[in-house]
């Protein structure tokens, strides 16, 4: 969302970037009290979560949260917008004459945006794939294929039903969709969550998905012709890169909540090109999630692995990713660390965790060839199999080829002329008029 707002902020627009409190405290305790200060025509703003206080260094727990936005995030918003709209005639605020929200987060903003009659545009951060899997859950449901029965559905063979209605998506099987149509809960909390806020879409004024429409053309075609307003805008990190200037101090600012190690480019630098192999589980794997003794690793485990590896708490990514000794991505395909790997040319292992990480990797792996899939009980055989396949093998030749493919379509599609660079400039077009 922040990459997507400093877009905007290059094509003239004022900004108003609104987090939560909890975050922005977050923020600043990690860059600084002054940090996000200081930017003409940029401004952070925050509003409650309505969450109870807790450590300012821990996450926030992500079912709570989901609830929080469902009941309480709404009216802080429209109490913003209205004082932001109450504030401008006497200062140097300007109105609120457009509404970018992630689509997740439609429960807190989508009641401001009627309220006051202002546009709503929702950023999905997934897939055209991952979004046209979310937006079969109230037919699943309908045709009675989920809830499951009982837990047995989840290893009798029932995952593998073929689902043949979904456009685009031919021979998608149950166990190829998001991970929350695997309950036996008709009230549970994520599932129906799920199935509401992409219901919200339909009543967005468009919707953008952060892709690019030659990685995933057929889908957002036939999404365009489910919603009104379609627009592949990404890899939001190469338009950013392209776009705004390294001088600016906005270019430096970005919302991660934890601190990154650059000592880890150091040692890459060291290291022979395409050599070293990657792991990174995003925040499922964060400095925050262990504490204390148990967060120490045995002795042994770091004797073994010295000379031959490095680890860190965060890494900055997108640099690791486009560092020349870097041939490989473990990751549990989040589409950050997908896409990211796709713009830096860098084929992957894919060990899905939850959501609609599943969808992902059945992409990269099956359609996309860009990844080998580790799944089941793995066990260190496995992985060192799927790790000399990826680095040493011809499948890995393959997939390196076909993702280096995929880098040049990135970096065409974010070219001024490139096709993600004019569905900017139309979606900005029909907000203007």
């Amino acid at each position: 969302m922040l990459k997507l707002a400093k877009l905007l902020y290059t094509r003239g627009f004022y900004i108003s970037f609104v987090n939560t409190e909890y975050n922005n405290q977050r923020l600043l305790k990690l860059r600084g009290p002054r940090a996000l200060d200081g930017f003409c025509g940029f401004q952070f703003l925050t509003i409650t979560d309505s969450l109870p206080p807790t450590d300012a260094d821990s996450s926030q727990d992500p079912r709570t949260l989901r609830d929080a936005i469902r009941k309480h995030m709404s009216a802080p918003f429209s109490d913003l917008i209205s004082n932001l709209s109450l504030a401008a005639p006497d200062s140097d605020v300007h109105p609120v004459t457009c509404i970018f929200s992630d689509g997740f987060m439609s429960f807190a903003t989508d009641e401001a945006a009627r309220e006051f009659n202002i546009p709503i545009i929702h950023l999905w951060t997934i897939s055209a794939c991952a979004f046209m899997g979310f937006k079969q859950y109230r037919t699943l449901r309908e045709k009675g294929l989920v809830p499951l029965k009982d837990t047995s559905y989840l290893t009798n063979g029932y995952l593998d039903t073929v689902i043949d209605w979904i456009p685009e998506m031919k021979n998608t099987k149950l166990w190829d969709l998001p991970t929350s149509i695997r309950t036996t809960d008709p009230d549970d909390l994520l599932f129906n969550f799920t199935m509401d806020v992409l219901e919200r879409a339909n009543t967005a004024s468009a919707i953008i998905f952060h892709t690019f429409d030659a990685l995933e053309s057929e889908l957002l075609d036939a999404l365009s012709s489910m919603f009104p307003r379609v627009y592949a805008i990404g890899p939001l990190s190469l338009l950013v890169n392209k776009l705004v200037k390294e001088e600016r101090p906005l270019k430096s600012i970005d919302c991660n909540l934890w601190r990154e190690d650059t000592e880890c480019l150091r040692w890459l630098d060291s290291r022979e090109p395409n050599s070293v192999l990657y792991l990174n589980f995003g925040s499922i794997i964060r400095p925050d999630l262990v504490r204390g003794d148990s967060a120490v690793l045995p002795r042994e485990f770091i004797e073994e692995i010295e000379g031959r590896s490095m680890l860190a708490d965060w890494c900055p990514q997108e640099a690791v990713l486009d560092h020349m000794s870097t041939g490989g991505f473990l990751t549990h395909c989040g589409w950050s660390s997908i896409i990211e790997s796709m713009s830096a040319g860098v084929p992957m292992i894919c060990w899905p965790s939850f959501g609609d990480q599943r969808t992902k990797c059945t992409y990269a792996c099956s359609k996309w060839k860009i990844g080998l899939e580790l799944s089941g009980a793995v066990k260190r055989e496995e992985v060192e199999r799927l790790v000399r396949k990826l680095m040493e093998g011809d499948k890995g030749k393959q997939m390196k080829e076909r993702i280096t493919e995929l880098k040049t379509l990135a970096l065409e599609a974010t070219d001024p002329n490139g096709s993600s660079s004019i569905n900017l400039d139309k979606l900005l077009d029909e907000i203007l008029t």
